[in-house]
């Protein structure tokens, strides 16, 4: 008879007691991380102004330093594209394509296309199928919305045609335009190819009818005007209308407070407070157009009063997405009411922040008017948003996108590079010069340590479209013997004096001209950035400096 292992009872035993401790230990971490994954909210990156600086500047004495390297809006920041109005049109795919194809093939009225192949017949619907395969083909980077039937171009075998599309990178629904001449031929069978796509606006005979400006500002036709304004852009200003309407509104309004002439970061941010504090009390916003620029971005190094809002933001969109008036049509219809009625306006006045939004809540004051008399930094709008304050109001930064205006501009750069192109952020100006805060930021984007750093990055001679507040044009000039090199001032007809940009904004600066400011070139820039394939930044990229100065990285 086999002799028993008094062991094995012992080994028995601890095997179980390491089994029932393992899985104790994992039944406690599972309990540890389902509580933590249920009462664990992630902070909300725009519900601060510390949480604004990882993303625009830093905040420093209740104030905004500036920086005017790259500047983010609602559209920049979505997390997902907006979805497009109801009634937008459908993207054109290959199936749609092929559809209509075989809607041609099945019409037994059509020619074969061999009775002459020495003649491109632009209204054949045939060369509009070949162009739009060839874009598919070609600009993978543009979804294509609608086109315009093919015309002539100057030659037998030429044809310019338009179309709408819209980036996919873009966050927002808006729509642009562009008109393109095309050579074309024939393949083996007949059917047409195209041969050499134009660049960008090179359709000229597909264009809409042009109009210009005459010295009295009145907009007339002429041979050699610029393209007509976007039909598209919509940023009149809303009407209250009648007494009864205006006596039936809510709203909200801010006066000027110590925000006016600082940076445009200050402005965004205590902006889309008030905006915010508007939406949690279901009022409508009572909103000044005119914007102070401060003298980082002027001409003249001097904080410039008059700008529209409209020059820099879409106010179409604007005021879709909210409730907004206009102050001075505002101010016209409550000193007209009290004219014309014994029972003036309900008003509540607010002259101290520190009334929060929650407490106004339940308010039935035709009026609020918040009034920022305080001295710096308590007059600023945007410490409305501070405190208990930021759990309750959110800033609507869907709201804010760039002007449409701009955008154009964003989208010729981009379409004259075919949208095939990458593109370097180079960061010099006032960090350049401070050796304190940034040692090494001259020496590492000076040229020759931007072609060593670019080559191992960016194959050569691509478009390179560099991004950047450098003052001197040829700083760059060791680049363009390795790559297609594009700035911003390469493009300076787009907004010259007989551009589309320059008519439509003087238009609406009442017949005086609008310079082409610092904010509007960041604006721009911060664009065109974003829609390049491969894009080098400079704090991540190019130096071990830190964005923000000496150990704040």
């Amino acid at each position: 008879m086999k002799e028993s292992n008094p062991t094995d009872p012992i080994g028995q035993n601890i095997i179980k007691l390491i089994s029932n401790v393992c899985f104790s230990v994992f039944v406690f971490s599972v309990l540890i991380f389902t509580v933590i994954a249920i009462t664990y909210q992630p902070p909300d990156p725009w519900e601060s102004s510390r949480a604004l600086t990882m993303v625009f500047t830093q905040v420093e004495n209740a104030t905004f330093k500036t920086d005017t390297s790259v500047l983010k809006t609602g559209e920049d920041v979505a997390t997902a594209p907006v979805a497009m109005p109801e009634g937008s049109l459908s993207t054109i795919t290959e199936s749609t394509i092929q559809k209509s194809e075989e809607e041609l093939t099945s019409n037994v009225t059509l020619k074969s296309g061999c009775e002459d192949v020495s003649v491109v017949n632009c209204s054949d619907p045939r060369v509009l199928i070949a162009i739009q395969r060839f874009n598919l083909r070609t600009y993978k980077a543009i979804a294509f919305l609608d086109y315009q039937t093919p015309v002539n171009g100057s030659k037998p075998d030429e044809c310019d045609v338009a179309w709408r599309f819209r980036n996919k990178k873009d966050k927002s629904w808006r729509k642009y335009r562009d008109f393109r001449r095309f050579r074309l031929g024939f393949k083996d069978d007949c059917s047409y190819k195209v041969i050499h796509p134009g660049r960008w606006h090179s359709g000229i005979n597909a264009r809409r009818p042009r109009i210009q400006v005459n010295p009295s500002g009145n907009w007339q036709k002429g041979r050699i005007a610029p393209p007509v304004r976007d039909d598209e852009i919509n940023d009149t200003i809303p009407l209250l209308g009648s007494d009864s309407a205006f006596r039936k509104g809510r709203y909200l309004y801010y006066s000027r407070g110590g925000d006016y002439c600082k940076g445009m970061n200050h402005y965004i941010w205590s902006f889309l407070c008030a905006l915010g504090e508007a939406q949690y009390l279901n009022r409508t916003f009572v909103m000044d157009l005119s914007i102070c620029l401060a003298s980082a971005y002027t001409q003249s190094n001097k904080d410039e009063e008059g700008k529209d809002f409209r020059f820099y933001f879409d106010f179409e969109h604007l005021k879709e997405v909210s409730p907004i008036v206009e102050e001075g049509d505002f101010l016209r219809d409550w000193k007209r009411w009290d004219k014309n009625h014994k029972t003036k306006i309900p008003v509540r006045k607010v002259a101290n922040y520190k009334v929060t939004p929650m407490q106004l809540r339940k308010d039935k004051s035709t009026i609020i008017w918040r009034q920022f008399d305080a001295p710096e930094p308590d007059n600023y709008w945007y410490r409305v948003c501070e405190g208990p304050a930021a759990k309750y109001i959110e800033r609507p930064w869907q709201a804010l996108w760039k002007s449409k205006r701009l955008m154009n501009i964003v989208s010729a750069i981009s379409g004259s590079m075919d949208w095939d192109f990458d593109a370097v952020h180079v960061v010099r100006g006032e960090k350049a010069r401070n050796k304190e805060l940034w040692p090494h930021l001259d020496a590492d984007t000076s040229p020759d340590a931007l072609v060593a750093k670019l080559q191992g990055t960016i194959a050569p001679w691509r478009n390179l479209y560099i991004a950047t507040n450098e003052p001197f044009y040829n700083f760059f000039d060791k680049l363009r013997s390795h790559y297609k090199v594009h700035l911003l001032d390469d493009y300076s007809y787009l907004w010259g004096n007989t551009s589309e940009w320059h008519n439509e904004t003087t238009l609406l600066n009442g017949g005086r001209p609008v310079d082409f400011d610092g904010y509007m070139r960041v604006e721009v820039d911060t664009e065109v950035l974003y829609r390049a394939k491969t894009r080098v930044e400079t704090f991540y990229n190019l130096t071990k400096d830190c964005k923000d100065g000496i150990n704040t990285c």
